[in-house]
């Protein structure tokens, strides 16, 4: 349970079960707590489908139980402007890969696309039916093996036929601006101090996209200095890798 989809997937998969009465999420230590009424064999049986290693921590009788305060106004708002930063890049990445022959920001831009679908699964888990989730995240996940696999093809006929050696200056530039646009979401997310699991899901989400935007950054320098394409190439392909990864754990959702 480290991840966005990770989550979505457990509250969509719970969500049908009236014996539940709320859940909460711990993200960096892998546990979550439910409050619920009766025996927990049929929750058991639920996450077991997932094949997330479930197991059983403690189970305790619990007198009253306090619903969670209603803080879904700033959130929304908050997952909104996230959204916005990530599918700007998403169309900025998309533009300048092709212009500049670069796989790594197209591929980054399919990442950001990605986390843009996050985004919007985590606004519906702020409030929403989980029919019209189950449908955007299909839809979302099919999209994005469609891209995925299309990216691939296009690394393989890079690979092999003759193609320019991508402009690293673009490479690195645009990076860049990736990077403080993820930084940015990452302080915003920080900012809001918010202990709902989706939104510390989110911030491990953003932190891992930092880290991609390094990789394309490395891989100009790399071009630089060697003049080659193949930098730019393997970077492109690890990220699609990971898009695809992504692709398939979103479809889960829609099951």
């Amino acid at each position: 349970m480290d991840c966005p989809s990770e989550e979505q997937m457990i509250r969509m998969k719970l969500a049908d079960l009236t014996t539940i009465k709320s859940l909460d999420f711990d993200i960096p230590n892998r546990q979550l707590t439910v409050f619920h009424v009766d025996n927990y064999d049929l929750i058991f049986k639920q996450l077991d489908n997932l094949k997330l290693d479930t197991s059983l921590i403690l189970s305790v009788s619990e007198d009253t139980h306090t619903e969670p305060t209603d803080n879904t106004a700033p959130e929304r708002k908050l997952l909104w402007q996230v959204l916005a930063i990530n599918f700007f890049f998403f169309v900025l990445e998309l533009a300048t890969g092709f212009i500049s022959n670069s796989m790594g920001l197209v591929a980054d831009s399919l990442d950001m696309l990605a986390d843009s679908i996050v985004y919007g699964l985590a606004l519906f888990a702020v409030g929403g039916t989980l029919t019209i989730k189950k449908k955007i995240a299909k839809s979302a996940g099919y999209l994005q093996v469609v891209l995925a696999m299309v990216g691939f093809i296009e690394v393989i006929r890079r690979f092999v036929g003759i193609e320019p050696v991508p402009a690293f200056q673009t490479m690195i530039l645009i990076s860049i601006f990736a990077l403080i646009g993820n930084g940015l979401c990452l302080y915003l997310l920080q900012k809001s101090k918010s202990m709902e699991a989706h939104m510390q899901a989110s911030m491990i989400f953003t932190s891992n996209d930092v880290i991609v935007n390094l990789g394309v950054i490395v891989a100009g320098v790399l071009v630089y200095l060697t003049n080659s394409k193949y930098p730019d190439l393997i970077v492109g392909t690890i990220v699609f890798f990971i898009v695809g990864q992504g692709a398939l754990k979103i479809l889960k959702l829609s099951k």
